[in-house]
């Protein structure tokens, strides 16, 4: 199964998006408040996928999304944004991120990227 490294500075978003992957059989998370905790973590676990807030203190998801990439090419980023992000949306596209999810994000749209990133 795959492992999971969830990164946002809001503990409760951290939890909703473990509980709805919790409900489709996703098991082993890991779980960063920042971009620095975020690098640390990849480096170490090396988790199939990273879904990752954009802004955040210490290190945003941006700074984090290209140490991560530079570590790894072949790392799979989601990066989370909230409404208005569009310009930080498309930096991360560029940088690599895979996809992205706009907040507040409906679960089955959560599910269903978390699952199209992990086949592909």
């Amino acid at each position: 199964m795959a492992k999971i490294l969830i990164v946002d500075d809001a503990a409760f978003m951290r939890m909703m998006i473990i509980e709805n992957l919790k409900k489709t059989g996703f098991q082993e998370f890991s779980e960063a408040g920042n971009g620095e905790e975020a690098v640390t973590l990849y480096e170490a676990e090396k988790p199939d996928l990273v879904l990752m807030d954009i802004t955040m203190p210490v290190k945003d998801g941006l700074v984090a999304l290209q140490e991560i990439k530079e570590m790894d090419p072949a790392a799979r980023v989601v990066m989370c944004s909230a409404m208005g992000q569009e310009n930080m949306v498309i930096e991360a596209i560029k940088l690599g991120a895979v996809d992205f999810i706009v907040k507040p994000f409906k679960p089955e749209r959560l599910l269903q990227t978390v699952k199209n990133v992990l086949a592909s």
